[in-house]
């Protein structure tokens, strides 16, 4: 995925001192337990890893894969990925599989992390080391979970659209995946963050999961019912370009719509002037940092409870 020129070139920088950081084990966010019986060496190449991915469905999903495919192939270790289709029950199949493969550790990106609970329990019991990687895992115990700064990410892009209008009007906004701790987080902040802003009020909020083409039928109804509306906050990337197919001409001139991922397609809208800014996440570094402490696990060494990767805001004097 393309990055902007600036300031994610910054973080970029500074967000792998963090991420070595995490990584080394004895920090503060807690110890993890030891890799399960039968897996290899950390260090000797050679494990097996499976990557239960939400969708592929999303640019943001493939740049994590690769970026998990790249940490494989740099450790020798051998990656098994795949697609859920957003479909939590085949997701449970596909997890079910990899303990029938008695792969030396899994890495799960939920669905629903509510219903993800119950699908990793059998690997936990088993002693499989388990990574949770941008959504948590609800109702059970991983090993470790690698995540952007959703709540802080929400509290940027309220600052973000607050600016764009002027601090001031209705707006609206659009949510992820019901039950997702992605939607759920970066909604929180958001929530905090409009709170700033007295003069701001939210008018609408309904879910449109994820989804581009959902994004625009969810937004062209939302705009339909509140004609006044003059800022959208989409969860990610996909809404947001929904929301601004919606807008038409409108987009960028009488309706502000930030969004949340800063996806190629993102911010080709920003260059555009049609979308105002995203929150830029690194999903490649997502799925390297998994892939790292799912390394660690399997070789008995310990990795923090939590790794979280940073973000920033990104406007059109970014890119």
């Amino acid at each position: 995925m393309k990055k902007p020129a600036i300031r994610l070139a910054a973080l970029l920088a500074s967000s792998a001192l963090l991420l070595s950081a995490c990584g080394s084990g004895g920090g503060g966010g807690g110890t993890a337990t030891e890799g399960a019986g039968g897996g290899t060496a950390g260090s000797g190449g050679g494990q097996t890893i499976g990557l239960a991915l939400s969708t592929l469905n999303n640019p943001f999903f493939v740049s994590l894969r690769d970026g998990a495919q790249a940490a494989a192939d740099d450790a020798g270790a051998k990656l098994t990925v795949t697609d859920a289709r957003d479909d939590a029950t085949q997701q449970a199949d596909q997890i079910a599989n990899f303990q029938t493969q008695q792969l030396d550790a899994v890495i799960i990106n939920p669905v629903d992390s509510d219903a993800a609970g119950p699908i990793v329990s059998p690997l936990i019991a088993a002693k499989t080391p388990v990574v949770a990687v941008d959504r948590a895992v609800n109702g059970a115990e991983v090993n470790s979970f690698v995540a952007s700064d959703n709540v802080e990410g929400g509290k940027l892009a309220a600052q973000a659209l607050a600016t764009a209008i002027g601090e001031k009007g209705e707006i609206i906004v659009l949510q992820g995946v019901a039950g997702t701790s992605a939607s759920r987080e970066r909604g929180q902040g958001f929530t905090e963050g409009i709170k700033e802003f007295p003069n701001i009020k939210v008018v609408a909020t309904q879910p449109a999961d994820f989804d581009r083409a959902q994004g625009l039928d969810v937004a062209t109804n939302l705009l339909q019912a509140n004609p006044n509306v003059v800022g959208i906050f989409a969860e990610n990337d996909e809404m947001a370009l929904g929301a601004v197919q919606a807008l038409g001409a409108r987009a960028g001139k009488d309706v502000f719509v930030v969004g949340f991922d800063a996806t190629e397609d993102a911010q080709a809208a920003i260059k555009a002037g049609t979308m105002y800014a995203s929150i830029a996440q690194q999903p490649e570094e997502l799925g390297k940092a998994a892939v790292e402490a799912a390394l660690k696990l399997i070789g008995g060494e310990q990795v923090d409870k939590t790794i979280s990767v940073p973000v920033v805001a990104v406007t059109k004097e970014d890119l």
